[in-house]
Order: C-alpha cells, then sequence, then structure tokens
C-alpha cells in the first residue's frame, strides 16, 4: 500500500485544455479574459483578486452553458486512469468553480476527492462567490506524506511543500516558479503514470 496522498492540478494537468480560456472563446470573452491573465502571469494582481475578476466576467454566461462546455474538455485519459484506479488517495486541488466543473467531475468519476472554489446560483447564474480554494490550506490538511503534479505558477506552494512534487508539462511549458522548487520535471503522460505507479 502506498504511503502517499496524491494531489493534481485540474487545469492542463489532467486536462489538455485550459478551461476557462475554452469556454472564453466558444462565449466570446476570450480578449478580456487574456487581459486578466497576463496581469497575474506578471504579479499584478494575487490568484485570489484575479480569480474573482474572471467570475465577473462569466456572470453574464448562464452557469449550464460554462458547465455543457467544460463537460466536454479533453483529458488525459490515463492519467484519468491512474486517478480512478486509486481514487481513495487520490484529490484534484483547482481554483475552479464547483458550479463550472460539476459535469466534468461527473464524467471523470473521482466522486467527491476535489478541492475548489464554491459559489451561489441564483436564477442559473453565479450570484456570489463564497469560497475561494486556497492550496495553502489544502496542503496544511495533509498528515501523510503526499505527492503534488502541476505546470502553474499557482501550484508551486503545493509542489514545494510535497514530498515529491512534479512538474508536468506535457500539455503546456512549467511555469517558472514549478521549474524552481519541484523535484521531477516530467513532459509525457505515459512517463507521469509509470512515475506515479512506482510510488504505489
Amino acid at each position: 500500500m502506498s504511503r502517499y496522498v496524491f494531489l493534481f492540478d485540474l487545469d492542463l494537468t489532467i486536462t489538455r485544455q485550459e478551461i476557462l480560456q475554452t469556454v472564453a472563446k466558444e462565449v466570446g470573452i476570450y480578449d478580456e479574459l487574456e487581459e486578466l491573465k497576463e496581469s497575474t502571469a506578471y504579479g499584478e494582481l494575487p490568484f485570489k483578486k484575479s480569480f474573482l475578476n474572471k467570475v465577473d466576467l462569466f456572470k453574464r454566461i448562464p452557469v449550464s452553458t460554462v458547465n455543457d462546455i467544460v463537460r466536454d474538455i479533453a483529458l488525459n485519459e490515463e492519467l484519468l486512469r491512474f486517478i480512478k484506479a486509486y481514487k481513495d488517495r487520490c484529490y484534484v486541488v483547482t481554483g475552479n468553480l464547483d458550479v463550472w466543473i460539476a459535469g466534468l467531475l461527473s464524467r471523470m468519476g473521482i466522486g467527491g476527492n476535489i478541492f475548489c472554489s464554491k459559489a451561489i446560483i441564483r436564477d442559473g447564474y453565479i450570484e456570489e462567490v463564497f469560497s475561494v480554494m486556497d492550496k495553502h490550506a489544502v496542503i496544511s490538511q495533509m498528515v501523510m506524506p503526499f505527492v503534488a503534479v502541476g505546470d502553474g505558477n499557482n501550484d508551486a506552494e503545493m509542489i514545494e511543500a510535497a514530498e515529491v512534487g512534479i512538474g508536468y508539462g506535457g500539455v503546456k511549458e512549467i511555469a517558472p516558479a514549478v521549474l524552481e522548487c519541484a523535484t521531477h520535471l516530467i513532459y509525457n503522460e505515459d512517463k507521469l503514470v509509470y512515475f506515479l505507479e512506482k510510488l504505489l
């Protein structure tokens, strides 16, 4: 039996497409979203503030529309098979809202093993976000040693705190903050799954 708990970022780690960017292209707000993304990338906005600004962009889009688009996002199927096979100790850690990713999570079949942001819906639209997922708070709950896998700057704290911190660049370039702190860098899905299985 593995002594590890496994924590996975969702965007561009389990998925092969960036969730909000994919939705934004479909609903016509991609340029506005990219402006917010660039300001975050250059450190001009902290993650929480940037995320709430993104939510404001999407408030005029029905939650059901977002959910339907997200449900069909392309996935790294081999990695998902690993997560489902060992779902008693695998968790998804994402800033995305529960109401946006509910259909995707159902399709993935991983049950309630998810740490995510949460919102209140009124008349089919987001009324208010009442919880933004904090990766620091998630890792502070971990008692067992854990493995963390992700690609973005907002994954760096989780990856740095892990006993085995994996920067995954199979879909997109690994962010600089992750390159600095990861114990391992993997650029191929099959190699990632092979490595994870060795940790079991």
